[in-house]
């Protein structure tokens, strides 16, 4: 079966990867790719804004599976363009998508099936936000309503932080039209985790756990980022917990898409707060993570191709997913300066050296290679340094002996990635 993967960052790297495992894999297409993606797979360049395109180039080179890899194509509809055209395509449609697409849509969706989560109110007028956190007290959260690229939530510790990041998103219009509505909900404490589904608009399964690390710095200080690191599965994650969670949260909202006419096909990455009072739901995402794929890759059992084609087609009933015994850890490599300013096209060396060790498997996201083949840095997060251990602290000592090895002055990462399992 040919594939088409669309992304360029090290999600994709990792789900073509793992693709390339199966025995039905035939060639994989990787649009736009990455520096690493054209060594798996055939990098091309097909506009996503324009689905005819995409249904001509999946006609003409006999694609039998679509996977979507970010959540701007899936928000705005690509899914079911495709599957008007009968191409079986991983992902939720548009109206389903909107789960990742409209934060208060996933509220009204936890108030409408009582999935635990936080106390909210959602807002377009910057003074009646104002006077909701007033109300509230700090610690307070502010997110914006769209897509902010990860970066549109404020965990505000006074109310004066708080109401300066609803009047920037609702008046200053920081995060464009994703700002222009935002929610206001009670900060929580515990411990977060990630959990992965798999679904298929009807049936559901548990695919895995992750913890990552948003922010820049050690000791997760600094801005907020994509992710700089990730480790699975998720030590606090227990079995009597993943069947809370599956039971109170997961499960309850795929039985209610389908019951409301908008079935979720895909996988349903949902971000919960581990309180004294049980797990709540931070938010639903309607991708795999990056760069917690990374890590769920490495540890994967089963054959992805046929997980992904099953639930794109209906037919995932029966199906489990298998995952190795052993721990992975996926430290980032970003560019310096990032997340703010950073510069593009310094030459990254001894990635072979790195691959070379044992256990460690390199994926690419912000790179390119020159016109002399080097490899060189391309966007913010540029690599995603992962390994696998008998234990975290074993995989993260081993993702750090890689990170060592590569040559890359330009380039940093936290040094921290996997602190709460192994502290």
């Amino acid at each position: 079966m040919n594939i088409l993967v669309i992304g360029s960052g090290g999600r994709e790297h990792a789900i073509i990867w793992a693709l390339k495992k199966s025995a039905k894999c035939g060639k994989i297409f990787a649009s736009p790719g990455n520096g690493g993606t054209g060594d798996l797979a055939e990098n091309v360049l097909i506009p996503i804004n324009n689905p005819e395109e995409i249904v001509a180039f999946c006609a003409e080179n006999e694609v039998g599976l679509v996977v979507i890899g970010p959540e701007a194509p899936l928000v705005n509809g690509l899914v079911d363009q495709l599957v008007k055209a009968n191409i079986p395509t991983f992902g939720p449609s548009e109206k389903a998508a909107r789960l990742e697409g409209s934060k208060e849509f996933t509220k009204q969706i936890c108030d409408k099936y009582n999935l635990p989560t936080a106390a909210y109110e959602a807002f377009t007028n910057a003074d009646k936000a104002c006077a909701y956190i007033d109300k509230m007290g700090a610690p307070i959260v502010v997110k914006a309503d769209g897509l902010a690229a990860g970066k549109g939530v404020v965990v505000a510790q006074t109310t004066d932080e708080a109401k300066e990041a609803a009047r920037d998103m609702l008046l200053n219009n920081k995060f464009g039209d994703a700002g222009s509505s935002i929610v206001v909900e009670e900060c929580m404490f515990g411990e977060e985790i990630s959990v992965f589904a798999l679904s298929d608009g009807k049936d559901v399964i548990y695919f895995g756990s992750a913890q990552d690390h948003k922010a820049v710095g050690e000791g997760d200080t600094g801005p907020n980022t994509g992710g700089m690191g990730t480790y699975s599965p998720a030590p606090i994650m227990t079995d009597s917990l993943q069947k809370q969670i599956m039971e109170e949260t997961i499960i309850p909202a795929i039985k209610g898409m389908k019951g409301d006419g908008t079935p979720y096909t895909g996988v349903l990455f949902a971000g919960f707060m581990v309180t004294d009072k049980g797990p709540r739901l931070l938010e639903f995402n309607v991708r795999f993570g990056d760069p917690e794929t990374q890590v769920l890759m490495a540890r994967l059992d089963s054959d992805l191709l046929d997980l992904l084609y099953t639930a794109a087609t209906g037919n995932l009933a029966g199906k489990e997913v298998r995952m190795k015994d052993e721990a992975a850890l996926c430290v980032v490599m970003a560019a310096n300066g990032y997340p703010n300013d950073y510069e593009k096209g310094s030459q990254i060396n001894s990635l072979k050296d790195a691959e070379g060790l044992e256990d460690v498997i390199i994926f690419h996201a912000g790179t390119r290679k020159d016109k002399q083949g080097n490899i060189v840095a391309n966007g913010g997060r540029v690599l995603g340094v992962t390994a696998l251990g008998q234990s975290v602290k074993q995989a993260q000592t081993t993702a750090y002996k890689a990170v060592e090895t590569i040559d890359w002055p330009e380039g940093f990462c936290r040094k921290d990635i996997g602190w709460r399992a192994v502290s």
